[in-house]
């Protein structure tokens, strides 16, 4: 049985929240006495403000860990959103800046793995060019960095008729390639980030290499959200039979960008397990039992049903 709680707090300028955790439980299951371990799927609203940004994740994460969570996901941008071109990447560090030692201090402290969903890393060759990575860190209850995956697909977007214009390819570098999936305490988790969402080929390649959770930190569009946020992580679950866990942006993050929100934890059947919302920020909490993975996978063998690379290709020899 899978336990779920979705806990959310109110919304407060600069994500500053109460000095006490002030809960507002929207949805509540009973606990499993299982041993499954417990994923913490967060919602934010991050500013140009950076201090007050880590000061409200440093409270979700903190209280996750008090709620039993093994490992907590923070979203696309947990760091800062700028407002402007010229303020993203003034306030983008390198991998060894003071956010990301922040975290991994946090992380050994706490004793709970990390999902940091979307840095705003200086690119390698960043004194010539000014450009950065927009990179999902895995940080283990060591404190040690595991895993860096950067952004392979950029959001370059023009949607007159609903107010989104985003071109993140005028400052940020596609990244290089797939990562492997990293061994986590719920489970092999493949990496990916919000755009990336909408191609079923990084999620199905991620599968095939293990992966029995899929996790795209995210900052969707109000637009975009409301159209296409929760039928792309159902498919995403659907195809490829894993979890699905996508921390969120909610909110408005300053007078020219806001977020849809609805953080979301989704099962291998495509069942949502858990939702924020699109007003609060908060977390849902989620016991992941990758038994329900093998038994998705064993009744209905999809992977091997699949047919060879050259069958889906055969139509380009004609």
């Amino acid at each position: 049985m899978l336990a779920l709680r979705c806990i959310l707090t109110s919304q407060a300028k600069h994500l500053v929240s109460p000095p006490a955790w002030r809960y507002r439980i929207r949805l509540q299951h009973r606990m499993s006495t299982s041993s499954h371990p417990v994923a913490a799927v967060c919602q934010v609203t991050a500013t140009p403000d950076k201090e007050a940004n880590f000061s409200a994740c440093k409270r979700l994460v903190e209280g996750a860990k008090e709620k039993g969570a093994s490992m907590v996901f923070l979203p696309e941008g947990f760091d800062y959103i700028g407002s402007s071109r010229e303020e993203t990447l003034s306030l983008s560090e390198s991998l060894a800046g003071d956010t990301v030692s922040r975290y991994t201090q946090l992380a050994r402290k706490l004793e709970v793995w990390l999902s940091l969903g979307g840095f705003h890393e200086r690119g390698h060759d960043w004194e010539n060019d000014q450009r950065i990575y927009n990179s999902h860190i895995i940080i283990n209850d060591k404190g040690d960095i595991v895993s860096v995956y950067r952004k392979s697909h950029l959001f370059d977007v023009e949607l007159p008729g609903r107010g989104v214009s985003l071109k993140e390819s005028a400052f940020t570098i596609p990244g290089p390639a797939l990562l492997p999936t990293v061994q986590t305490p719920i489970g092999k988790v493949g990496l990916g980030i919000c755009y990336d969402l909408r191609f079923p080929e990084l999620s199905l390649a991620l599968q095939r290499h293990g992966a029995e959770i899929l996790t795209y930190p995210s900052a969707f569009t109000v637009a975009t959200g409301a159209a296409h946020w929760e039928v792309l992580l159902r498919a995403r679950a659907i195809e490829t039979q894993c979890f699905v866990l996508a921390a969120a942006q909610v909110g408005r993050h300053h007078e020219k960008r806001s977020s849809f929100g609805h953080a979301l934890a989704v099962d291998p059947w495509g069942v949502v397990l858990g939702d924020c919302g699109g007003e609060n920020t908060g977390m849902c909490l989620v016991e992941i039992d990758l038994e329900k993975v093998r038994d998705t996978r064993r009744n209905m063998p999809v992977q091997q049903h699949r047919r060879d690379t050259g069958f889906y290709h055969s139509l380009e020899q004609t």
